[in-house]
């Protein structure tokens, strides 16, 4: 019980994470996840799980990284097979020999056998960490490429050097002819074996196709336990578990690329799931860490024969020569022209973006899983020695990756020129298409049988807002000054609505009912187009009059109601909109004729839509406009998510952010009024 409320508690966390990195975008998603792992793990009954080394491997690491090799290009693998072996394999193994015979010099008491294991496991980097912040830096894409493989090659290599470390570290014995020629047969081994039993499952997957098993179930299955069926049987049979998990990840690709993109079905079923399972094994992983973070700490921390000064500092060394380590590596292969490439290719990084990629070369996964996975006794029945100080040291340099990639990248990263208002209108121009773009694509996929009607319509508005968009007429309309006095008209002319159907209750023209129908949407409407400001003042007013109506017992809005119920909401509806014209006739202002002007259009448009509906229309068109509300909500969502992920990413500011949620309100605020009455 105790294990299965840790797991729960842990992966609550994992959603909390990216909630809280919705607010704070610029630091990373795993250093949030080891925060709260941390922050979790030190209250009173909190989270204390401890997983067994060889389950962690295989249950974290064998998917992650056969989840790398199906998604890695494989064309830009090949072209930059020579510089990605250099990082992933040279620098590797430079990085064990330099650094781990400076960690034995520093500390002597760990052994160098230990401290090989050390440096081997802190030498890969990790992939995912690499994607995240590559997208927020923009690294060219030939380094982004290389960056990519390496992170993909250099868990391989860095794991095997680890083995074989602390293999010797268990036995006290070595030989380096034998540990290169081991090298060679655990690796080719490990790659035969992972594309052959790859190779083998996916003719297994053909034949129940063709048997006409179609289930996508049965084949998911079989996707789910492919990584652990290769990691499983190369370790078995003495190979690279690591590299069979990495070379049926690529024989998977290719096999979906010839065969399983024909079944559209398999393949969004295959990308959801797949998506679910990393997400929630990315996370627990550094929520794990976090989780594992004050045990470690606090056995160090306390023990009275370290001093704590000392130890901390010899993190923070290890860590710069990491970073030393690969400079150094990356500017000399780097001046070479090819090791980016073809000669039309061949482009010397600068120093910024050398130091980029220094910094860039964050740890996680693979090296918590390798400090982990440390035995707890040799050989010889003697405690493994230092194992709680090398898990503390790789632990810590993990934390330091993290912060010094989230702060110093976006102060390495190229600062654009501030813009003026005409170029922040242009900018907001494209990115508004990028987002209209978006809803459209989101739409589209949606598009079934018996919805292909409401589907058009929907498609229709948005094409019409793209083309609206490119216009450079809209320019002046998108200003903020200017959206913002067209904001104000709005709530005014909704004002007036609110008045003019207070009034025709009061003057018992109008059952309360409809009244508290036809108010909600108004309410929804000054939600929708109010700033944060204004919107509390809405909200408030919004809370009083359902404290009000809960006190004088007033029965519920309508949701649904009869043709007649309908054609009264339609007449009444007509008639505040022509209040509200009239409202803005007489509170006009001068300067604001033409965020007036597109007000009345707006309601002109409204009206002749409403006049053209009638009851016969709109029960042959019921169906049609549920199924219209859902996608536009779908749309608006699309919209939505492109935003955050531009901000996400760090191409767009906190003021273009907002910029784009405004106009993304307006939208929403056009449809809910264009939906309200039918």
């Amino acid at each position: 019980m105790h294990t299965f409320l840790a797991v729960l508690v842990m992966l609550g966390l994992i959603g909390v994470s990216n909630i809280v990195n919705r607010f704070v975008p610029f630091v990373p998603v795993p250093l949030i996840q080891v925060a709260l792992g941390a922050a979790v793990s030190v209250l009173p009954s909190g989270i204390h799980l401890a997983l067994e080394p060889e389950l962690f491997f295989i249950l974290f690491i064998a998917p992650l990284l056969y989840n790398d090799g199906k998604h890695t290009p494989r064309d830009e693998l090949w072209r930059l097979r020579a510089p990605i072996l250099l990082m992933a394999v040279g620098l590797v193994f430079l990085t064990v020999f330099v650094v781990g015979y400076a960690i034995h010099w520093m500390i002597p008491t760990i052994p160098l056998q230990a401290a090989f294991a050390l440096a081997a496991i802190l030498s890969p980097t990790d992939a995912v960490a690499v994607g995240a912040l590559a997208g927020r830096i923009h690294l060219p894409k030939s380094l982004m490429r290389l960056l990519e493989g390496e992170a993909l090659m250099n868990d391989a290599s860095g794991l095997v050097a680890f083995k074989f470390a602390i293999a010797a570290a268990v036995t006290g014995a070595f030989s380096l002819p034998q540990a290169t020629v081991s090298f060679l047969i655990i690796s080719i081994g490990g790659l035969a074996i992972g594309a052959l039993l790859a190779l083998l499952i996916t003719v297994v997957r053909k034949l129940l196709r063709k048997s006409g098993m179609e289930d996508e179930t049965i084949h998911m299955l079989l996707q789910i336990l492919t990584p652990f069926l290769l990691y499983l049987t190369a370790e078995e049979l003495g190979m690279s578990g690591i590299l069979a998990a990495v070379a049926g990840g690529i024989v998977h690709a290719i096999e979906h690329d010839r065969s399983e993109s024909r079944n559209l079905k398999l393949n969004a079923v295959s990308t959801n799931t797949w998506s679910v399972i990393l997400y929630l094994l990315n996370g627990l992983v550094f929520v794990i860490l976090g989780t594992q973070i004050p045990d470690v700490s606090r056995t160090i921390l306390s023990d009275p024969a370290f001093d704590n000064l000392r130890i901390l500092g010899y993190a923070v060394v290890i860590f710069a020569m990491l970073l030393a380590l690969r400079f150094v590596w990356v500017l000399l292969f780097s001046r070479s022209g090819r090791f980016f490439g073809r000669k039309k290719e061949r482009e010397v990084p600068s120093l910024k973006i050398l130091l980029m990629t220094s910094v860039s070369g964050v740890r996680g996964a693979v090296t918590l899983a390798g400090a982990f996975s440390i035995p707890l006794v040799v050989h010889s029945g003697g405690v493994f020695p230092e194992r709680d100080l090398i898990i503390f040291l790789a632990s810590t340099v993990i934390l330091l990756s993290l912060l010094a990639a989230s702060i110093l990248l976006p102060m390495l990263a190229r600062k654009k020129e501030p813009l003026d208002e005409s170029g922040k209108e242009q900018l907001e121009r494209q990115y508004q298409m990028r987002l209209l773009g978006a809803a459209l694509k989101a739409v589209s996929q949606e598009r079934h049988e018996g919805d292909e009607a409401a589907v058009s319509i929907v498609m229709a508005d948005y094409e019409r807002w793209m083309r609206r968009s490119e216009r450079k007429g809209d320019a002046r309309r998108g200003s903020l000054r200017s959206r913002k006095k067209e904001t104000a008209v709005r709530l005014l002319a909704l004002a007036a609505e609110r008045e003019y159907i207070a009034g025709v209750q009061a003057e018992g023209k109008l059952s309360q009912e409809h009244a508290e129908q036809l108010l909600r949407m108004l309410e929804q409407l000054e939600m929708t187009l109010s700033n944060r400001l204004h919107l509390w003042k809405v909200l408030g007013k919004w809370a009083w009059r359902r404290v009000s109506a809960w006190i004088m017992r007033k029965p519920a809005p309508l949701r649904k109601g009869t043709e007649a119920d309908w054609e009264i909401l339609r007449r009444i509806k007509l008639q505040s909109s022509e209040a509200a014209i009239r409202a803005i006739r007489q509170h006009s202002s001068p300067g604001s004729e033409g965020e007036i002007q597109a007000v009345f259009s707006h309601y002109n448009q409204l009206i002749e839509r409403l006049k053209g509906l009638s009851p016969a229309a709109r029960r042959n068109d019921a169906q049609v406009d549920e199924q219209k509300k859902e996608l536009y909500w779908l749309a608006i969502q699309a919209e939505r998510n492109e935003a955050q992920a531009l901000y996400e990413q760090g191409e767009i500011n906190r003021e273009m952010l907002n910029r784009l949620r405004r106009t993304i309100s307006e939208r929403e605020a056009a449809m809910l009024e264009q939906e309200g009455i039918g």
